[in-house]
């Protein structure tokens, strides 16, 4: 994964979401139920996940691949619905030292095999490194199969 984002036009993009906000999982009905026009599997390369504590968290590495879905948020929806998961993944901002996930602009393969630009919500890098030191990943990179 590039370490420099492409610019984004207008910011709004799909969410690649890869644990408890995926189909089925306690978030995924609390902040994405109604709120959605289309949900998809899909993969992000160049992330690995860790055991988290009721949740997992993702890392950069290069040659892993972690499973997920790509959520294209309604229309109507899209800011609030922003907001809300900035909050729920503790997000403050770019560079924010109080980020326990740092949300970027990755792509996220489709199960055509087709790239799509997504924001994901990866572990700040004071956790990140943590976790690679003495984290616990989730074999696969699938939190539903762990």
């Amino acid at each position: 994964m590039a370490s420099v984002d492409r610019p984004v036009p207008g910011g709004v993009l799909p969410f690649f979401v890869y644990g408890t906000l995926r189909p089925g999982e306690v978030n995924h009905d609390l902040f994405l139920r109604g709120r959605t026009e289309a949900e998809e599997p899909a993969r992000l390369p160049g992330a690995v996940l860790y055991e988290g504590p009721g949740y997992p968290y993702a890392v950069e590495r290069a040659g892993s691949v972690i499973a997920g879905e790509l959520i294209t948020p309604a229309a109507d929806a899209y800011g609030e619905l922003l907001g809300a998961l900035d909050l729920l993944e503790e997000y403050a901002g770019p560079g924010s030292p109080r980020n326990v996930y740092d949300r970027v602009a990755r792509d996220a393969v489709r199960a055509d095999g087709s790239r799509v630009r997504a924001w994901v919500y990866l572990a700040a890098a004071p956790l990140a490194v943590r976790l690679a030191r003495t984290g616990r990943e989730i074999p696969g990179g699938d939190w539903l199969r762990r």
